[in-house]
This record gives structure tokens, sequence and C-alpha cells, in this order.
């Protein structure tokens, strides 16, 4: 196949050749922020904080959306408009992934290799079970790239979505209050772990990067550049889905998982916790598939984060060379720096948890709230990238868009702020 691609006419056909993206969003999404912190608001507040997850989604609705519509409008990645605002911006998006990067793959990893461990029984050390991981995540995308790594995160995307739905809909009948959090019971720890919650709900803003570039790497599979209105269909499936599974790890901890502490527990221990919550709501039988599923989609959020962050350095290095041709952008970058990239996050997350492995909330917590932090500067980044003059008008997002993408800035800022204040002040 070669690097360039047409633009796809606009039909039902081009929505599902578009389609794609979208999904691998939600593999990276639907990972530690939905199994270990929705399930531990849950287990912890009951439903009071429904209202901020729903929030966390809607605040940060425009900025995950600018990604692939940045590169169905223009024919390029989000990072060539990052390129277009300045050095600086590309600047500023390099110390984001390179302060995120080891503890975010580290805790994700982290999560996959406890619930392998308590399906299987291996005698392994959680370490070693991440290293085997990754190397084996590493593989696929030797093999694969781009087309494994669509295929993958489909089948697990698909497969834990239904058993997390049929989980939910047998848990709904047990939950009980409170509905409403009491503001005035909260400790800091509370706010802290809100932080938590809200950083990484439904991910860190970095991956509307990365969507940016599976938009051009699905165009270049597929031969067909999408249209504006076939990257946000993709992207609404991804998204909205998230955004249910969310609410459901909600309900399910509230559920099953009352009154019990994740945020302490060993990581072997959150692995078995996590795969007998939904053991004990559908039936004993049913754990061999559960756990399975469960393990499916923490694999698919590992082999997504080891594909994205390499995949944002190695098109960021090209863009501080010089400019994107959108006849010629495929999502790639520099296969060099790629590579290189892979093997720093494989030995950097090994690094990171030989020394931080005592408390799973803790790594999780940590990695959460530096997505949290930095928020605010990469929605403020996507904002004036779909606002630049290089997308066409029929390109760009409408006015109700703009304000609500502007609102979402100041309210992560606002948090931001507070947390800072909370924290250190």
């Amino acid at each position: 196949m070669t690097d360039t691609v047409a633009a796809a006419p606009d039909s039902g056909r081009s929505l599902w050749k578009a389609l794609g993206p979208g999904i691998l969003f939600a593999g990276a999404a639907i990972g530690v922020s939905h199994l270990v912190q929705s399930t531990r608001a849950g287990a912890s507040h009951g439903l009071a904080l429904i209202g901020f997850v729903l929030l966390a989604n809607a605040v940060k609705y425009p900025a995950f959306r600018f990604g692939p519509q940045y590169s169905a409008a223009t024919g390029t990645s989000l990072l060539e408009g990052y390129r277009k605002r300045g050095k600086v911006a590309l600047s500023l998006y390099l110390l984001v992934t390179l302060g995120t990067m080891l503890t975010v793959q580290a805790a994700v990893a982290l999560v996959t290799a406890a619930i392998f461990l308590a399906l299987t029984g291996i005698g392994l050390g959680p370490v070693v079970m991440v290293a085997i991981l990754l190397a084996f995540c590493i593989g696929l995308l030797a093999v694969g790239q781009y087309r494994w790594l669509d295929a993958v995160t489909k089948v697990a995307v698909g497969t834990f979505t239904v058993a997390t739905l049929i989980a939910t809909a047998v848990a709904l009948p047990r939950v009980s209050g409170p509905f409403v959090p009491d503001f005035g019971t909260f400790t800091t720890a509370d706010v802290l772990f809100l932080a938590g919650l809200v950083g990484w709900m439904p991910s860190a803003i970095d991956i509307s990067v990365w969507q940016s570039l599976w938009t051009l790497a699905r165009a270049r599979q597929t031969g067909d550049r999408p249209t504006v209105r076939g990257a946000v269909f993709d992207f609404h499936v991804g998204y909205f889905g998230t955004v249910v599974l969310a609410l459901c790890f909600l309900v399910l901890g509230a559920a099953v998982m009352r009154g019990v502490d994740l945020g302490n527990a060993p990581a072997a221990a959150v692995g078995t916790q996590l795969v007998s919550l939904y053991a004990e709501t559908l039936g004993e039988w049913t754990r061999p598939l559960i756990g399975a599923s469960a393990f499916l989609v923490m694999f698919s959020t590992t082999f997504t984060v080891v594909d994205g962050f390499p995949r944002a350095l190695a098109v960021l290095a090209d863009r501080f060379r010089g400019p994107e041709v959108p006849e010629e952008a495929t999502g790639e970058g520099d296969r060099r720096v790629y590579w290189g990239g892979t093997a720093v996050l494989f030995g950097g997350s090994l690094l990171v948890l030989h020394f931080a492995l005592s408390s799973l909330g803790a790594m999780v917590d940590l990695a959460t709230t530096l997505s949290f932090l930095t928020a605010p500067l990469l929605s403020l980044l996507n904002h004036r990238a779909m606002l630049g003059a290089e997308v066409p008008p029929e390109g760009r997002p409408s006015a109700a868009l703009r304000w609500a993408s502007w609102g979402g800035i100041v309210a992560q800022s606002a948090f931001a702020v507070y947390y800072l204040a909370l924290r250190f002040g």
C-alpha cells in the first residue's frame, strides 16, 4: 500500500472504514481509570461520585474530539498543529510526555500483570510478569504494526464490553446509597483520590494526539482518508462507550465491593479482587470467562500505551525537523525514534516498578495525578490547533463546541489550582 491516501466520500462505507481509532481510544481508556479508579470510587463512596465521573468526561470531550477531527480536516497529525503554533508548543508536549510516560506505562502494565497472575496462579513476581507482557506487546507491534494493534484491540474491547454490561445489569439491584456526596465528611485523602479519578477519566489528554496519529495510520491501512463526519462518528463510538463503562464499574464497585479498601492492597491482591468482582456477581462459573475478559481489556490498554508513547515521540521528532505534508502523512514517524522510545519505555517502566511496587493505589494515584495536572495545558494546545488557519471552514468546530472547549480548559485549570493549594498549601 502506498503512503498517500485520498479523501473518502461521506458514505456508510466510509464511516465503517473510519472505525478503528475510536476503538483504540476505548482500549487505551478502559483500563486503570475504569477497572481501578471507578471501582474504588464505587467501593468507597457508593454512587456519590457519579457526577464527578460525568463532569470529567464532559469537560474533556472537546480536547479529545479535536485530535481525530484535526487529522480528518487537514490530513496531518495534531502534532503538526502544535508545530504551526511554534516549537514551544512541541517542547511543552515533549516535556509532558517524558514526565508521564514511564509512570503511566508502569501502572497499566502492573494492573494487567496482577490480573493475569490472579487468573492463572502462575508463581511469578509482578515485575517479571510485567517484563514478559511488555516484551510480548513489543513483539506483536514489530510483526503486525497498526494492523494487529487495531485487530487485537477490537476483539478485547468487544468481549469485555458485553461481559461488563451483563455484570452491571445483574448487580444493579444490589446497589444502595449514598447517592449524593457529603462534602462535609470529605478528607484531604478523598480530594486527592478525586484528583486521580478525574485525571484519568476517561483517560489522559495525551491520547488525543495518539488518536490523531491512529486516524492517519487507519487511513493509510484502508487507502481512504476519513471525512470529518466519519472521524467524529468513530470518535463518538469509542468516547461514549468509555463513559458507559465507567458508570458500569462505579455500579459494580458500589454493589459488590462496598467498603473494601482497594487503595492500599498489593498488586496481586487487587488483581484477585477485580476478578472476584465479576465472579461474585455473575456466579463462580463465570470466573474464567470474566477473568480472561478483564485481562484482555487491560492487555489492550497496555498494548495501546506501548504503541502510543513511542509513536508520538517518533512523529514529534519529525515535526521538530520540519512540516508534515498532508498527502504523505501516515502517523508513523521516524522508526528509529519509535523503537528507541520503545526500549526506553520498556526499561524505564521496569525501573519505576522496582522502586514503587509496595502499593498499587499509590502507583496509580501518582500516574493519574500527573495526567490531571497537565490536562489544562494539553487541552489549550488542542484548542489553538483546531482554530488554526490551516483547518478549512467545514472542518472547524461549531461556536458551541468552541465555548465548551474554553469551559473545559477553565474547569480543568481551576481544579488543578485547587488541588495544588490543598496538597502544598
